[in-house]
């Protein structure tokens, strides 16, 4: 049997498809490109803003048009299940809590002992340990999709991590609201608890976590980025700059808690990557309260940015809000937020220069050139003799090539 999988959306998206790829996999299913004509194709949607919507609904219908059978799971297909249903091609439309019940669907099995990663083409494995969301934004709907927050025991956590590494060396721990893995585990644990559990329990190369909020990056978490193997790299959403602004989204800091947090952070972590995402042409943002969002980010050593233009979404609270920014002005917000944002991209790649970094291996780019990912989340291109996809090895950087650094192997003594 084959069958395609295409993902939409976050990271913990991501980590659900590869768990069920895996599963498909060690039951002998060929995971396939849609262009090859797989019996079945596997749709994980995403509902985050209007265009994760339309994208979705696209999928489906490339896929019908393709000829496989539709199986459609994830956020949009969440909250619009009767729409779903009746596209064309789709068979079966399973709920974000049921979304693994798609493995027995094909295979007569709900899940594998041991699981074929062997032959995925991804470079590093998102591992979900957590779902659902407690708190409420005023603009997500992700909440009303995926429910309460939840999380994956020690245990199992640490058995599916053992069993990665026999094939990855970078795990990337993902969830919906990550910072509050193990709130609801007898006894309670926090996510600096899991790392360290990890660190003692596992052989894995490397461990990365994906989005924490501000207020969950503790001294215990801090501490354990200075492993080695803990990724020197945090992604942790600001939204706005401006405290109405954050107040309207319901956020739980103001501007000031935020900076003063990331320049805690600094100081134990200097050379530390960090990522954010900022949500521009919020429902009466003023023109002043998003200048307040670019003097804040000037402030900080960001090495990425993510910007999104406000998406009312219906249900929410600030699909209700009035002074709508108009949406030539959220284009322009957007623009100015990736201009600086690639302004700070760039200064935190050229102080790589002269330093050594580990590089995770991933795709081949010349006769011995490869490309990979650094530990503090850089795309890299290193000359290498004797190096696989998946390796993860110490890199000296040269020099910067726009969205890249060029690297050259060190030979560890």
């Amino acid at each position: 049997m084959k069958v395609s999988i295409l993902t939409l959306g976050c990271k913990a998206n991501q980590a659900e498809s590869s768990f069920i790829e895996a599963n498909l996999r060690s039951q002998g299913c060929d995971i396939v490109q849609l262009g090859e004509n797989p019996d079945f194709c596997i749709i994980n949607t995403c509902s985050v803003t209007s265009k994760s919507d339309y994208q979705s609904r696209q999928l489906i219908r490339r896929a019908h048009k393709a000829g496989s059978s539709v199986i459609v799971t994830g956020c949009y297909s969440e909250l619009n299940k009767d729409a779903v249903k009746a596209m064309d091609g789709v068979e079966l439309v399973t709920d974000n809590s049921d979304k693994y019940s798609i493995i027995k669907a094909l295979t007569g099995t709900i899940s594998c002992n041991t699981l074929d990663f062997g032959t995925s083409l991804r470079s590093r494995f998102f591992l979900k340990i957590q779902d659902g969301c407690d708190h409420s934004c005023s603009y997500c709907l992700i909440p009303n999709a995926r429910g309460r927050s939840r999380s994956t025991s020690l245990d199992e956590i640490i058995r599916n991590i053992n069993s990665i590494s026999r094939v990855y060396s970078e795990v990337v721990l993902t969830g919906i609201h990550l910072g509050t893995y193990g709130y609801d585990l007898i006894p309670k644990v926090k996510t600096s608890d899991l790392v360290s559990n990890i660190l003692q329990k596992t052989t894995i190369k490397r461990i990365r976590l994906s989005s924490l909020e501000i207020s969950e990056v503790d001294e215990d978490l801090i501490a354990l980025i200075g492993d080695e193997r803990v990724c020197n790299h945090l992604h942790i959403p600001l939204q706005s700059g401006n405290d109405r602004v954050l107040k309207m989204m319901n956020r739980p800091y103001n501007s000031r808690e935020y900076l003063d947090s990331i320049q805690r952070i600094l100081e134990r972590v200097p050379d530390i990557s960090l990522g954010t995402d900022i949500i521009a042409g919020f429902p009466g943002e003023t023109e002043r309260e998003f200048e307040n969002t670019l003097d804040l980010i000037d402030k900080l050593p960001f090495s990425y940015i993510h910007v999104f233009p406000f998406s009312a979404r219906k249900g929410t609270k600030a699909a209700e809000m009035p002074g709508t920014v108009a949406s030539p002005v959220k284009r322009l917000r957007c623009s100015s937020v990736r201009e600086l944002g690639s302004k700070k991209k760039a200064e935190y790649m050229q102080r790589q220069v002269g330093k050594t970094l580990d590089l995770l291996v991933e795709e081949r780019i010349g006769d011995r050139a490869w490309l990979g990912t650094t530990g503090n989340y850089l795309k890299a291109m290193a000359y290498l003799e004797h190096s696989r996809p998946k390796d993860v090895v110490p890199v000296g950087i040269a020099a910067v090539d726009g969205d890249r650094l060029v690297a050259y192997p060190i030979t560890p003594l």
